[in-house]
């Protein structure tokens, strides 16, 4: 038996903090729970005792005659430790601490929630709370209605988890009016022990949740939460509404990276790593919930369209069109079918426009005959008031044929008056009904994501064979030396020594030395400034490009060290590193910035000058996926240039996925790399190679040096590599 299960299901409960005293927590805490008819025992505990609500008081839960599986605590804050003690003396194993003053009213509180999960754990308790609204189950069996929002809860197949008390509470009140039932609800208030995760775990395979809600502030562990999450939207949706979307702090950083990241990008890549649908508005939370309440997970994608009105039809036909669904067509025996009933003026082409005398049974019809053409998987049914067609009965109507074929996800477009909502809202329906097609469109979308994320592959974590001792010893030397800055030279030698494909090149301190590599490697080439003081080699003239000959690699050199010399930035320069000059206009970029609370993001997308213009990138958590790398490229806009675009030849994109694969290795060996950049990452014209043609790296000083072993003697410091 899950511990859960003593808060969740309980067949008893002690209020502690029971009340008599009218619109008080422990007041309303009490009528609900008799209100709502909870299966179980009830046991008010009051110090005055009594009666209270009908029921006999106790001064204390250690005076209850019976078991307690869950005492629900509305007690001053300064009472809670010790009530927690008693809690544990009944043998009680489930508690919810509705009680506020904890870590949310700052440093004394939090000091006492401490204590509070410290006496949680040792006692082998589960907690919900403190600081929460409660807890909900709608269970035939169980009926607990275990918090203090003014309605009832209504019955359903969500489980949903809020981290604001208050809002939870909101949403119980209009669940009538939104059509929606839960079968479990938590507030989890503070999460000092049960949060969203717990929640998670708790409701994979209960049968009853068949949906999964969260609103959330902040992810707790997000590692866990991408593990338990990634697996359980396997065998049902989960949606999320996530709070606080500010990118505070990405405008310090210093890398093209971070500067484009931040903590609501880093929020976005778990969440789709994970397979949860995001909303970014309640509005939309719940309607895409009312979709996967009342639709199965369809076959496919493709959707047929039914209207009386042809201008609503063509509209619902961009909208589908534009979530990148398909517009199913119509077999020539459904054709001829619905060419049978409809007049001669009707489309029975897709979208199927029955015109605007069509009657309730030529809906009833064309429905039935839709919905068994085997190229359909989803349908919208759009109904606009004509002739005096009653919507009420038209809606009763496509409910019994949704009925009699509920293997198919059917939408009702009604664009009517307001009172037709109201009435719905009062039956026990079977399909959603909206006012627009748009969000009919938006709903079938989600659901194809849905079916989408379970049909995609799990994809592995591979490990390449690379020269970790190489990448060490660089990293190493500019620990040793103060720098958590590499050098251009070093970071790209980083880079090569994880088998990414780097420019061929070589390091020169002295013109003559630069002319002897340049030579080497044979011209055109490129020649780019390292400097242990300056990373933005760009803005300061530190890159000189399509170099064709010795006698300008000479011109060029000395005019770079003029301008360092004249803007007083010579003292930094380490020299110049020579490459081979790749041919290619098709510029991408790959990095890598550390959120504090996600980790290390995977950034891949347009490069070059205009990546903080265009903002064409994506991102992933850290460690990637091979399948992970594959949506990277693909979901970038410039992925079109990569497949070869007006002639140009194929990027060699497994090559491109290996080089974000090995950079997330990489991250995963130093965990320390706060920032790292590419770009750009050329496309070779010639053999469509992504090619590292810059680098930079960046680490977080205190963690490299306790992880490099930097130590000091005799006032001499250095790493242990």
């Amino acid at each position: 038996m899950n511990v859960l299960d003593k808060i969740m299901k309980p067949k008893s409960i002690a209020v502690i903090g029971a009340s008599t005293k009218e619109h008080t927590i422990g007041s309303d805490i009490m009528k609900r729970l008799q209100e709502y008819n909870f299966n179980g025992k009830i046991y008010p505990v009051n110090p005055k005792g009594g009666i209270i609500e009908g029921l006999q008081a106790y001064t204390s839960v250690l005076e209850v005659p019976g078991e307690v599986d869950l005492a629900i605590i509305v007690v001053n804050a300064k009472f809670v430790l010790s009530t927690i003690d008693q809690c544990h003396e009944k043998g009680i194993k489930g508690l919810c601490i509705i009680t506020a003053g904890f870590k949310e009213t700052g440093a004394e509180g939090a000091e006492l929630e401490k204590q509070l999960l410290e006496k949680v754990r040792e006692y082998g308790m589960r907690c919900v709370g403190p600081n929460c609204l409660g807890v909900v189950n709608t269970h035939p069996d169980i009926r607990m209605d275990g918090c203090f929002a003014e309605s009832l809860p209504e019955r359903g197949n969500i489980g949903f988890v809020s981290q604001s008390g208050a809002l939870g509470g909101g949403i119980l009140n209009i669940l009538k009016d939104l059509n929606l039932g839960f079968a479990q609800f938590i507030s989890i208030g503070n999460q000092a022990d049960v949060n969203a995760e717990t929640a998670l775990e708790y409701w994979e395979n209960d049968s009853d949740v068949e949906q999964i809600l969260l609103y959330m502030e902040s992810i707790q562990n997000p590692a866990n939460f991408r593990k338990l999450a990634t697996r359980i939207s396997k065998k049902k949706p989960i949606l999320a509404l996530k709070a606080g979307r500010s990118a505070a702090g990405a405008s310090a950083a210093s890398s093209h990276t971070g500067s484009l990241a931040g903590a609501d990008k880093a929020a976005n890549a778990l969440l789709q790593q994970s397979g949860v649908i995001r909303e970014y508005s309640l509005k939309d939370l719940f309607a895409t919930a009312k979709v996967f309440a009342n639709c199965p997970i369809p076959k496919g994608n493709r959707v047929a369209i039914i209207t009386n009105s042809g201008g609503p039809g063509i509209m619902a036909t961009d909208a589908v069109c534009e979530h990148g669904m398909q517009m199913a067509k119509l077999t020539d025996a459904t054709k001829e079918k619905l060419r049978s009933f409809l007049p001669a003026a009707a489309s029975v082409k897709n979208p199927v426009d029955m015109i605007a005398s069509a009657p309730i049974e030529h809906y009833k019809q064309t429905l039935e005959t839709v919905i068994a053409d085997e190229n359909v998987d989803m349908i919208i049914t759009i109904y606009l008031p004509f002739l005096g067609l009653k919507d009420i009965d038209v809606a009763q109507a496509l409910m019994e044929i949704k009925a009699k074929n509920p293997q198919k996800p059917v939408i009702g477009v009604f664009m009517t008056k307001s009172e037709f909502f109201n009435k719905i809202s009062d039956m026990d329906v079977n399909m959603p009904f909206f006012m627009y097609a748009e969000e009919a469109a938006d709903g079938l979308n989600r659901l194809n994501q849905q079916r989408l994320w379970m049909e995609r592959a799990e994809g592995k974590i591979p490990t390449f064979e690379v020269d970790y001792k190489r990448a060490q010893e660089i990293i190493a030397k500019s620990v040793n030396e103060g720098r958590d800055q590499l050098t251009t030279r070093e970071s790209i030698d980083v880079l090569d020594a994880y088998g990414i494909r780097v420019c061929k090149s070589g390091f020169a301190k002295t013109e003559d030395e630069a002319v002897t590599i340049a030579d080497s490697i044979g011209y055109p080439v490129v020649m780019k400034m390292t400097s242990k003081t300056t990373s933005h080699k760009t803005d300061v003239g530190g890159v000189r490009v399509n170099i064709q000959s010795a006698e300008q690699l000479r011109s060029e050199y000395q005019d770079l060290i003029a301008k360092l010399k004249e803007k007083g930035l010579l003292e930094g320069l380490e020299g110049v590193i020579i490459q081979e000059m790749v041919k290619g206009n098709r510029e991408m970029v790959c990095g890598i910035a550390t959120d504090p609370q996600y980790g290390p993001m995977m950034m891949f997308g347009l490069g070059g000058v205009f990546i903080e213009v265009m903002k064409d990138v994506t991102f992933r958590i850290a460690p990637l996926t091979d399948v992970d790398a594959k949506e990277m490229i693909k979901s970038v806009k410039a992925y079109k240039l990569l497949e070869g675009a007006r002639g140009t030849k194929p990027a060699q994109m497994e090559q491109i996925e290996e080089t974000l694969l090995r950079l997330s290795q990489l991250v995963n060996d130093f965990k320390f790399i706060d920032e790292l950049d590419i770009n750009p990452l050329l496309i070779s014209e010639k053999t469509g190679e992504g090619i590292a043609v810059d680098g930079r790296i960046k680490v977080r000083m205190a963690e490299a040096q306790e992880a490099l072993g930097y130590h000091c003697k005799d006032g001499v410091c250095a790493c242990n590599v």
